[in-house]
C-alpha cells in the first residue's frame, strides 16, 4: 500500500500515464477529482487523507488546503499562482511550488504567429476565402512586417522570448517592465503610455495580480495608434474587455488576439470576441507535446521530492522551508 495520498484537483491532458509513474515510484497514490466535481467543498471532501496537492486550473482556497491536514507540499501545474491561496500555505509552512519556465517558448511563438496573423490579415483573408469571397481588394491595406515595433508589456522570461523572436525577423522592440534592469541589444526601454503610443503591435506579459487588473483599459486604448494592434497572451483580466469592445467601436485600435478571457469559455456572440478584427484562441497559446510532458514530469516530481524530505525545485515561498 502506497505510502503517501496526492490530491489531483484538475488536469487538461488525455490520460495521467506520466503523473502516475513518478508518483508511484515514489509511493505515492494519486486521488484524481471528478472533472465535473472541482469546487472547493468538493475537493475538500478528497483532500482529507492526502499529503499534497497538485493542481491544474481549479481554485484551491485555504479551505481545501486545510481539509488535508497532513498537507505538506501545494503544486501547480503552470506558471501562474492566481488559483493557489499562496498566503494560507505561507501561513501554514506549506510550500507552493509551480513551473516558471513552463511553455515560455511555446506563448512567444504563439504571441509572434498572432502579430504576423493580425499584421498579415491572415484572419480576415481566411475568413473571406471561406465564404466564397476570393478577392484581395477587399482586405485593409497590407504592411512589410519588417521594421514595425513591437511593445512588449511585461519583460520576464516569456517577453524576453518573444522579443528575441520579434529581433529575429527585423521587428523593432520598446519594452515596458516595473522592475528596469539594463535592457538587451536592440531593446529600448519605455515607460507605458510612450510605449502605447509608439507600438504597432503590444503583446501582455504580466501576470495577474491586484495591480494588474484592467492595467490596458479606457485610457490606455486612446493611447494607440488606430493602426495598431494588442495582443494577451497573459491572463484575461490584464484587459477590460468592455473597454477593447468600445474600444474598437470607435476606431481607436485595429484589431486584437485574444488567447486569454476574463471568462473562460468566452461567450463568442458577444464584443469583442465577435468581432471581425478580433482573433480569439482557446487558451491555447501554451500548449505542446513538448511542454506539457516537462510540466507534468516536473510537478510530480516536486511532490515527491517534498514527500521524500528533498526540497523541491521553484518552492515560491521559500521562508516555509
Amino acid at each position: 500500500m502506497p505510502k503517501f495520498k496526492v490530491l489531483l484537483t484538475d488536469y487538461a491532458w488525455p490520460d495521467l500515464d506520466i503523473e502516475r509513474k513518478i508518483l508511484a515510484d515514489g509511493d505515492c497514490e494519486l486521488v484524481v477529482a471528478d472533472k465535473a466535481k472541482t469546487d472547493a467543498a468538493s475537493l475538500a471532501a478528497l483532500a482529507g487523507p492526502c499529503d499534497a496537492i497538485m493542481t491544474n486550473w481549479a481554485k484551491v482556497p485555504g479551505s481545501v488546503i486545510a481539509a488535508a491536514m497532513n498537507c505538506r507540499i501545494v503544486s501547480r501545474l503552470g506558471i501562474g499562482l492566481d488559483n493557489i491561496d499562496v498566503e494560507y500555505c505561507t501561513q501554514h509552512k506549506i510550500p507552493v511550488t509551480n513551473v516558471p519556465d513552463y511553455c515560455l517558448i511555446e506563448v512567444a511563438e504563439h504571441a509572434l504567429a498572432s502579430i504576423f496573423a493580425l499584421g498579415r490579415k491572415i484572419g480576415f483573408y481566411h475568413h473571406a476565402t471561406k465564404s466564397g469571397r476570393y478577392e484581395l481588394q477587399a482586405g485593409p491595406k497590407l504592411r512589410r512586417m519588417e521594421g514595425q515595433t513591437v511593445g512588449i508589456v511585461g519583460f520576464g522570461a516569456i517577453g524576453q522570448c518573444l522579443a528575441k523572436k520579434c529581433l529575429g525577423v527585423g521587428m523593432k522592440v520598446v519594452a515596458f517592465n516595473r522592475s528596469r534592469k539594463e535592457a538587451p541589444a536592440g531593446v529600448e526601454w519605455r515607460d507605458l503610455p510612450a510605449l502605447l503610443g509608439q507600438s504597432d503591435y503590444v503583446s501582455l506579459h504580466v501576470p495577474a495580480t491586484p495591480q494588474t487588473k484592467h492595467l490596458i483599459g479606457t485610457e490606455q486604448f486612446k493611447l494607440m495608434k488606430p493602426s495598431a494592434y494588442l495582443i494577451n497572451t497573459a491572463r484575461g483580466a490584464i484587459v477590460d474587455e468592455a473597454a477593447l469592445a468600445a474600444a474598437l467601436e470607435a476606431g481607436q485600435l485595429a484589431g486584437a488576439a485574444l488567447d486569454v478571457q476574463q471568462q473562460e469559455p468566452c461567450d463568442l456572440t458577444k464584443a469583442p470576441f465577435n468581432d471581425p478584427r478580433v482573433i480569439v484562441t482557446p487558451h491555447a497559446a501554451f500548449v505542446s507535446e513538448e511542454s506539457l510532458a516537462n510540466l507534468r514530469s516536473r510537478t510530480a516530481q516536486q511532490v515527491v521530492d517534498r514527500l521524500h524530505g528533498r526540497r523541491p525545485e521553484n518552492v515560491v515561498n521559500p521562508s516555509v522551508l
